[in-house]
């Protein structure tokens, strides 16, 4: 199991540091141009990365990795829903340059969080990173959060034009979904959540960057 683990954070290491070697490439090579058609260049890449980041949740439900399931299985869902439903179904949003920003965001902490991992896997623990893993996350998680929102209202708009996922019930039922309204009532879970997920983060922190737990680091490396 902790071969696989390996392998599995692994493949996700290089799909996001491809991801993200990407970005900045194409960001110091054409400068704003770039930005606009982000989601042309690496959406695919970013798809397969989330689809796979699905085995996470199976991975706690079978009791292989030892995170908390509900603050993990809610900043994944967080993801795939932002980036199926409402990034990949509108392309009017997919050049704008949230998707950039949240794009950028995801890579940062996933680049560091598989890396973090990775060394884990092997019993190497490099203080500066276990610092870097459980402190990045604090800031960037709430902003990401905030791109996600903006990400959403700025469809918000499409989805009433275009009619995406709106639908009326047939008989017996007597309403419609009405999918903007749907969306807007996700904003308020997704802050909800945020609260639940940065209680659970500096938590880890305050488990993985305690006094103990240092001094117990540095006399492994």
């Amino acid at each position: 199991m902790n071969t696989y683990l390996f392998v599995y954070d692994l493949m996700q290491f290089c799909g996001h540091s491809w991801i993200f070697t990407n970005m900045i490439i194409r960001f110091m090579s054409f400068g704003k141009d770039s930005l606009a058609d982000t989601f042309y260049s690496i959406g695919l890449v970013m798809r397969l990365c989330q689809l796979f980041s699905l085995l996470e949740i199976l991975h706690i439900l079978i009791g292989i990795d030892k995170s908390r399931l509900f603050p993990r299985f809610l900043q994944i869902t967080e993801r795939i829903i932002v980036l199926f439903v409402v990034i990949n179904s509108q392309e009017e949003v997919q050049g704008k340059y949230v998707v950039c920003v949240l794009f950028f965001l995801w890579n940062l902490l996933d680049v560091v969080r598989y890396t973090y991992n990775m060394l884990s896997r092997m019993g190497i623990h490099y203080l500066p990173l276990t610092w870097l893993n459980f402190s990045l996350c604090i800031p960037l998680y709430p902003l990401s959060v905030l791109a996600k929102a903006f990400a959403i209202c700025v469809s918000l708009p499409y989805f009433e034009s275009f009619g995406t996922y709106s639908t009326k019930l047939p008989f017996p039922f007597t309403f419609s979904i009405y999918f903007p309204y749907v969306l807007k009532m996700y904003l308020l879970v997704l802050f909800v959540g945020m609260f639940f997920i940065i209680q659970n983060l500096f938590s880890e922190r305050k488990t993985h960057l305690g006094t103990g737990n240092i001094k117990k680091k540095k006399k492994l490396r």
